[in-house]
């Protein structure tokens, strides 16, 4: 498989449609809108991950974990996300494909009563089969189906037998779950991407490796992609502000070292934005607008819920469960721990909805099993509630933690631990606000809802059927204030009638205003932040029936109709070969004039008396840095900021440039240069050509310093180098930039310390080679 995400130096200035997020909802906005012919863009604040690339070990997985505790922390990207909050803390994915890359992908619909709630728009709850066709178009394209039980050579699983005796036990309904997962061989899926069959390893939450789970990355983003979207990852999007009928996005670039530099922020144009960032990131980037003057609803930030999750455990039954993820070892051919959840104990059906709930099983993921022996004998100390007595049984449980503790998680009594989710409802009251420009949760308390009582009950009975000890949530306790930690939340930015009640529509789009039902043109929300409730379920189908009737909403308004056919549709197995790269990030600094045309040194002398400064911040970047230095025009794309006062009060930001590295002067066979050139966009939306070389030449005196930090540079009008030059100037790098520069030197695609090694010594032999050449050679 291939990758779908660009080069950050290929972003464009200006889109059609532009998509915050690859989540379901920024996924699904990004396929529908695709194939209607419109030019999408979409930013994905995370990195893209191929199977194989997830973590395995734990440590590897701590590199890719972020906590987010209100402090500002540059380049934090990886893949797990913590959010810490006062009352509930969240866990979510951050990567192409979002929270699909790290959930267990169960597609259930909400129960009829959810959907009628009067918290939705009228236009939802009277035509719910908008939303049911919806949620079949979904289907069509993740694909869920149950676990194969007995069937192909899948195992019955001991963990959803245990499910079946804890459904028995409490007298409540069970069943297999429709997952998104595939279990069988396919050269090519629905979309053109070749998948494997599930092996049942069990680490479906940190990351499949095996390609089976239908997350967004394997259906909705190769769809888009097919269709002719443009994905670009390590992009935090801050901010949106209109601007002249357009909306104006602005953006940071993540692990380019651009920060080392207190580079300022880049921008996009498009006609319509998508902001699908999660509850918490869609949530956040509208907080901030807000602050920034977009009009919103006050209602921006409120009725988030928690879904009414609860993680807990049946620690140590009597008998076996096989929950604990394989990881690397060896699979022969299909393990016996299986998907992370296969089965539920179903609730829902009680008289009063508020009282309903969701109980399915789970896996411990691979790289962190390691730990789970000492952490669940110290939290049942603590916390635990043992199920069954006895003199026998006590040491039956003693022995069996013991087995754990000295033979490791895959005996004993982790072996014999069953892992409980449940989802039900909480009230909706959390709050998110930003503190300090950073996103802050308020909702003291959640944890002592009667609910969660109730829910605490049903766990016993469930781990009393296995002759277990129950283990709640770590944090769910007296001690801990009986904080909560959600894997889905939802709302933040809620559907409703109009602004008094809620911050969107029924198809996602942002009221302008604090009341009435005046729209932002253009502007949606299209993801779990506009579910104004606790759907007491796993959510991601309902989110997802949401976003493709929104789509096909949005399509109407645009005139056109989405063509959801798979026949005849554009295949394309992805952008690029994983090959070896490099990048780095510099600033220059000095002056220039728009009274000098003809000459660099003049343009220079007369941009500084006259207080006139020009400098940049451009990242350049190779994909293929073989290619770049064997192929004679040694090109790069570039990309970054611009600050020239004379031509902007604010930063202008140089999209999809190019840069060439020693390229030889026709016309001075002895010189060679290195050429820059980008258009230029200011916060207005002008366009102005950018274009500057530094001439390499042994002249008299040992001047490659001067020579390989001096830019000469020349500013045109509109978009290409044929127009009319408007100014001249000169720019050089400070000694303290340039030691700058040198930390912001990285490979790209690569894996260990080897490859990284071999990319950057491929640049830096050509460099100094080069170097040597001209300055050295020539003298001998």
């Amino acid at each position: 498989m291939k990758k779908l995400s660009r080069p950050i130096t290929e972003l464009k200035n200006s889109y059609d449609v532009l998509v915050i997020g690859s989540g379901y909802g920024g996924s699904i906005a990004a396929s529908r809108m695709s194939r209607i012919g419109k030019s999408v863009c979409l930013l994905e604040k995370g990195k893209e991950f191929l199977p194989g690339d997830f973590p395995s070990k734990l440590t590897e997985a701590s590199g890719e974990m972020n906590f987010n505790m209100g402090k500002k922390s540059d380049d934090n990207n990886g893949l797990y996300d913590f959010t810490m909050g006062d009352g509930i803390s969240v866990f979510k994915g951050c990567g192409l494909g979002g929270t699909s890359l790290v959930n267990a992908n169960v597609s259930i619909k909400p129960e009829p009563r959810v959907m009628e709630d009067n918290a939705w728009p009228a236009e939802i709850r009277n035509n719910i089969s908008s939303f049911h066709e919806g949620v079949e178009r979904a289907c069509d394209m993740l694909k869920p189906n149950p676990y194969p039980e007995g069937k192909n050579g899948y195992p019955i699983l001991a963990k959803t037998e245990a499910m079946r005796k804890s459904a028995d036990y409490m007298s409540e309904e069970f069943r297999l779950l429709d997952i998104n997962v595939n279990f069988e061989n396919k050269e090519e899926n629905h979309v053109g991407i070749k998948q494997g069959k599930c092996n049942n390893c069990g680490d479906c939450v940190t990351g499949c490796n095996v390609g089976a789970k239908n997350t967004t990355a394997m259906n909705y983003l190769p769809d888009a992609y097919n269709h002719g979207a443009e994905i670009f990852t390590n992009i935090d999007v801050r901010h949106i502000e209109k601007s002249n009928g357009r909306w104006k996005v602005f953006f940071n670039v993540l692990n380019t070292g651009r920060e080392k530099f207190d580079a300022p922020e880049l921008f996009v144009f498009a006609d319509n934005v998508i902001v699908s960032a999660g509850s918490l990131g869609s949530t956040e980037i509208l907080l901030r607008s807000k602050a920034k003057g977009l009009s919103t609803s006050d209602m921006l930030g409120q009725n988030m819920t928690g879904n009414g999750d609860v993680l807990a455990f049946g620690y140590n039954n009597d008998q076996p469960i096989n929950g604990i993820g394989m990881g690397d070892n060896e699979i022969k051919d299909i393990a016996n721990v299986g998907p992370c959840i296969t089965s539920v104990i179903d609730m829902r059906n009680r008289d009063n909805l508020a009282d309903g709930m969701t109980l399915e099983e789970g896996t411990v993921p691979a790289p962190i099993r390691a730990i789970m022996a000492t952490t669940l004998v110290t939290v049942s100390r603590l916390f635990g509630n043992d199920t069954d007595r006895g003199f026998k049984d006590f040491w039956r449980e003693k022995w069996r933690e013991i087995t754990s503790l000295f033979k490791g998680p895959f005996h004993g009594a982790v072996n014999h631990t069953q892992i409980y989710l449940v989802m039900t409802h909480d009230d909706s009251k959390g709050k998110m606000s930003l503190k300090d420009d950073r996103l802050k949760i308020d909702w003291p308390g959640v944890g002592k809802q009667e609910i969660f009582k109730k829910v605490d009950g049903e766990l016993t009975a469930a781990t009393s059927a296995l002759g277990g000890n129950k283990v709640p949530n770590p944090t769910w306790n007296k001690m801990m204030d009986f904080d909560l930690v959600t894997v889905h939340p939802l709302g933040g930015c809620g559907m409703a009638n109009d602004a008094n009640t809620g911050v969107t529509d029924h198809k996602g789009q942002v009221f302008s205003g604090t009341t009435g039902t005046d729209l932002h043109p253009g502007l949606y929300v299209m993801d779990g932040a506009v579910i104004p409730k606790s759907v007491g379920t796993n959510p991601l189908l309902t989110i997802s029936g949401l976003a493709e009737r929104s789509c096909k909403l949005i399509a109407e308004s645009m005139g056109a109709s989405i063509n959801y056919s798979f026949e005849n549709a554009p295949r394309k197995e992805g952008q690029n070969n994983v090959t070896k790269g490099v990048q780095f990030t510099e600033t220059m600094r000095g002056y220039f004039s728009l009274d000098e045309k003809e000459n660099y040194q003049r343009g220079h002398d007369k941009g500084k008396a006259a207080k006139s400064p020009f400098e940049f911040t451009l990242t350049i970047h190779s994909e293929d840095v073989d290619t770049f230095v064997q192929n004679k025009d040694h090109q790069a794309g570039l990309m970054g900021s611009m600050v020239a006062p004379a031509l902007s009060d604010k930063p202008l930001s140089a999209l999809n440039g190019t840069f060439n590295l020693f390229v030889e002067d026709k016309a001075n066979p002895d010189t060679k240069k290195m050429l820059y050139s980008s258009v230029l966009t200011d916060v207005n939306g002008e366009h102005y050509y950018f274009e500057g070389f530094k001439q390499v030449q042994n002249d008299k005196g040992f001047d490659v310093w001067a020579d390989t930090t001096t830019l000469f540079i020349t500013l045109r009008k509109g978009d290409s180098k044929e127009g009319e030059v408007i100014g001249k100037g000169m720019l050089k790098i400070l000694i303290k930039d340039f030691m700058t520069q040198l930390t912001t030197m990285k490979s790209v695609n690569t894996k260990g310390a080897s490859e990284s090694i071999s990319s950057i010594a491929s640049f830096g032999k050509f460099f100094s080679g080069n170097v040597f050449d001209t300055y050295i050679k020539k003298i001998r």
